[in-house]
């Protein structure tokens, strides 16, 4: 083996020879029990951000795992159209070119968004491949194929005919700047410092003073088509009925009533304005009152505003604010904070607009959808993520699907100008049914969500019943983010059992949120966002792919910080060096895993093999929970510190032995243990474990495609476990000594251990060939009793057992004591100090709380050292106590 382990070029190598040699591809001929998971698609706007990188690390666990398992693994790749934040990256880009869409044309428009999403979906792709995704590349998948369009189409009309899609005009959230609709969960509400106008609407005909009105939009006041009050105000009681003059126009409305006014709401009257405003809109359709659209799709004043038309909707107000004001009709403005809705992918400020849209009927959808979860058939984990998911689908509203985009697909409906029918269908008609005229294709595309909500099913084929869909649906797992729990979990569940009777996969597991190191939400304007691939480069993919699975506790989000990486990247150097250690002791020749000799006869290798079926047992307990963070933290301590830090550490002394039973049975359970952990590890770090398993001797088939470690109960031994964790409990202590009486550590000491019983004075002196050279002692004895006289670092063991390395020529005792005596002074002094300091209510009053913090820990930690060097000093007392 190599003396140093290179990342980058391990992973580039073996990146290529997994897709090279198809070991990722569902082997449905096999006759294995399947095991399917379809990724979650990235959208082809960019590269991968370091939430795709947590998602696809956890799928590929479990995909490795099971495929080691023996399991039929297909997991399927692909990536998502992503209309609306596709067209709108294509969009600015063409603004640096000084053109828009609408110059292009639809078709050429649609042509660049091709280009663009061949660049960006084979970065995505090469971004998957390097992460180590275990991918069957030969399934690949994307939302606008031709296959998956189909099955658009297809669910498009089935819902249409079974009256559970309708187009209707209605009160929609519109984006100016994306020129679309978007639903209630892509609109994000913000706190805004808004005010509020009290407006005089004068009364027609000028008889009396008219009625005051508050809104916090004036502008829309040009689509105002009444003034409403309740009908129980006794303010109003005499004005219903009568006309009132919009302000800085001609133009009269009637007084109406309605219960949806709020009395204490402004004045008690409000305007209604039905085209800008969802209340007002229902409230129009019960009182029969027309639209008057006073803004445009790009939030322009309409003709309808007379001298404003042509202004965009904020420097209109201000002008109608200004103009109202001269003309005495602006009574009052105050400040009016209010959450306002804006635009998830581009934080434009949505307008409410009426629009003529296309809808799903969802109730009927909804309530199986719910019952599959109270009954079990698709489970949540953790489970309190499924009260949000009751919570939401009880509450559920009609879905608008359409979208005012070219990217997309179009929806598949056909209209007739000369008679005004639709006709529905999943190819173009020949002609109108109703008129014999021409049709033309409905403009507008369905929001990308509706085919991602069949996703599970299309991929494999469907409307076809093809062999994949029949062996692979209902997928196995589903893992993703609590934040589309509602945009894509709860529309897969309504549609996969709606078109394929049955749920689209049996779990979902519910990872959190990556944040920055300090728990904040990383964005492009707080300058805290990752690059993943810089992230890869400097880490290796290895670290960064064992630090999501150790920070992914369920239901928690993840604070990324790098000193994680930094960790698991000397972890996977560790791994490396104990293996090229192990793989210089055994040579070519030595027996592998499969020829593994029987009951081991040394304590070292009864309790190494009992402590890898613990983390053969509790690494696949953990997996099959979705604990990863749990499997990561088992793996880690297992191979760091039982493999590398003991149990090499043990037989290292009877490694030098060439001859002998001993010096074998040791080198060939290195390596017995060295494969299994490499397998055990593989799921998770799969390059570095695939890199040292190659270079094992013997022949075998790469470890992506090896069996997962099998458990051994016989295996476990608790007896070596507990002799090995008294004697490593001696160690440590001895060590502990060491650095408190400051000895220097390559100097050997002598160690006695009195209240030993029988067998553990046999344990000290049956294994003294590997403790003695571990505590660095000349000898390890046990003896009756500690004499009182005995001048010596002393300290208890479990049990009872009490410990002592004698001084007396390893330090001069009385410059150790003066050298102690003036550290306890120094110490003293500085932690008088600082406890002064906090007994002063000044000073926990003036200074900040980090502050104050940060004296009480450095108090704390000088009182600690004060407590060890008195004990120390204590030590060099003849007869002293513990």
């Amino acid at each position: 083996m190599e003396r140093e382990y290179r990342p980058a070029e391990v992973e580039r190598r073996w990146t290529g020879e997994w897709e090279q040699r198809q070991l990722f591809r569902a082997r449905p001929e096999g006759g294995a029990e399947p095991f399917c998971m379809v990724i979650p698609p990235p959208n082809v706007t960019g590269d991968l951000h370091v939430g795709h990188v947590l998602v696809y690390t956890l799928h590929d666990i479990v995909a490795r795992w099971r495929r080691m398992q023996g399991r039929d693994v297909l997991w399927l790749p692909g990536t998502d159209h992503a209309g609306i934040a596709t067209q709108l990256v294509v969009e600015r880009q063409l603004e640096l070119e000084g053109l828009s869409r609408e110059a292009l044309g639809r078709e050429a428009f649609e042509a660049r968004v091709w280009q663009w999403k061949e660049t960006y979906g084979g970065r995505i792709t090469g971004a998957l491949r390097r992460l180590g995704c275990s991918v069957d590349w030969s399934r690949e998948r994307f939302t606008l194929d031709e296959g998956l369009s189909r099955a658009v189409r297809a669910v498009f009309v089935r819902l249409f005919r079974e009256g559970l899609i309708y187009r209707d005009r209605a009160m929609v959230n519109w984006c100016p700047r994306c020129r679309t609709a978007l639903s209630d969960l892509e609109t994000i509400h913000e706190d805004v410092e808004g005010r509020l106008y009290t407006v005089r609407y004068p009364a027609a005909g000028g008889g009396g003073e008219g009625v005051r009105v508050a809104t916090t939009r004036p502008e829309t006041m040009f689509g105002d088509t009444a003034v409403a009050v309740h009908p129980a105000d006794e303010r109003f009681a005499g004005l219903v009925g009568r006309r009132v003059v919009v302000p800085l126009t001609t133009r009269e409305v009637p007084i109406v009533a309605d219960d949806f006014v709020d009395r204490e709401f402004g004045t008690g009257a409000v305007k209604l304005t039905p085209a800008h405003d969802p209340n007002d809109f229902r409230a129009s359709r019960r009182l029969g009152l027309p639209e008057l659209v006073a803004l445009d799709a790009a939030a322009r004043m309409t003709e309808a505003a007379g001298a404003y038309a042509g202004l965009d909707r904020f420097v209109a107000r201000e002008r109608i604010v200004a103009d109202l004001t001269a003309a005495g009709l602006l009574e009052n403005v105050r400040p009016h904070p209010h959450a306002v809705g804006h635009c998830q992918r581009c934080s434009t400020m949505i307008e409410p607009l009426a629009s003529t849209q296309w809808f799903v009927r969802i109730a009927p959808l909804a309530g199986p959808a719910i019952e599959a979860v109270e009954r079990g058939r698709t489970r949540f984990i953790p489970p309190a993520w499924s009260k949000t998911y009751f919570e939401w689908m009880r509450n559920i509203h009609d879905w608008c699907i359409s979208r005012q985009l070219w990217w997309g697909h179009r929806i598949p409906a056909w209209h007739c100008d000369r008679c005004a029918s639709c006709d529905v269908a999943e190819t173009a008609p020949a002609g109108c049914a109703a008129c014999g005229g021409p049709l033309r294709q409905d403009d507008d595309v369905l929001d990308t969500w509706f085919s991602s909500a069949l996703w599970p099913f299309s991929t494999l084929g469907w409307p076809a019943e093809t062999a994949d869909l029949r062996r692979y649906y209902p997928t196995s797992l589903l893992i993703t983010g609590h934040d589309i729990i509602f945009f894509w979990v709860a529309r897969m569940l309504m549609m996969g059992l709606r078109f394929r009777g049955d749920v689209p996969f049996h779990e979902v597991y519910i990872h959190g949120l990556v944040r920055d190191e300090h728990g904040q939400k990383m964005s492009k304007t707080k300058g805290n966002t990752v690059d993943p691939a810089e992230l890869q480069q400097r880490y290796g993919t290895d670290a960064v792919r064992f630090t999501m699975a150790a920070l992914a506790a369920p239901g928690n989000d993840i604070p990324l910080a790098p000193q994680r990486m930094e960790g698991y990247r000397a972890f996977a150097n560790k791994l490396w060096n104990a293996a090229r250690f192990v793989l210089l002791q055994v040579g070519d020749g030595a027996p592998g895993a499969s020829r593994a000799p029987g009951p081991a006869s040394r304590l070292p290798e009864r309790w190494i093999r009992s402590r890898l079926q613990a983390a053969i047992d509790e690494t696949a307990r953990s997996l099959a929970e979705h604990r990863f963070d749990r499997a990561a933290d088992t793996l880690y301590h297992f191979i760091w510190h039982e493999y590398c830090d003991w149990y090499i550490e043990m037989v290292k002394p009877r490694l030098r032995e060439r001859e002998g039973s001993s010096g074998a049975e040791a080198r060939a359970v290195l390596l017995e243990v060295l494969e299994r952990l490499l397998a055990l590890l593989h799921p998770i770090m799969p390059f570095v474990t695939e890199e040292i398993w190659g270079k094992l001797p013997g022949a075998r088939p790469a470890l992506a495609v090896s069996a997962w470690p099998r458990s051994d109960p016989q295996r476990t031994d608790g007896e070596a476990e507990r002799q090995v964790a008294l004697i490593r409990e001696l160690v440590v202590k001895v060590r502990s000594l060491r650095s408190e009486c400051d000895l220097d550590p390559g100097r050997v000491v002598e160690v006695r251990v009195a209240g030993a019983d029988a067998g553990q004075a046999a344990l000290l002196a049956a294994e003294r060939d590997w403790l003695e050279p571990l505590a660095r002692a000349t000898r390890v004895s046990a003896v009756a009793a500690l004499r009182e006289d005995l001048v010596a670092a002393r300290g208890m063991l479990a049990g009872g057992l009490e410990l002592a390395i004698p001084l007396a020529g390893l330090l001069d005792l009385e410059l150790e004591r003066a050298r102690l005596e003036k550290e306890l002074a120094r110490v003293g002094g500085e932690l008088d100090g600082r406890t002064r300091r906090l007994a002063d209510a000044g000073f926990l009053t003036r200074a900040p709380a980090d502050v104050v913090e940060k004296e009480r820990r450095i108090e704390r930690e000088l009182r600690e050292r004060k407590d060890r060097l008195e004990a120390s000093l204590l030590r060099l007392r003849p007869g002293s106590a513990r």
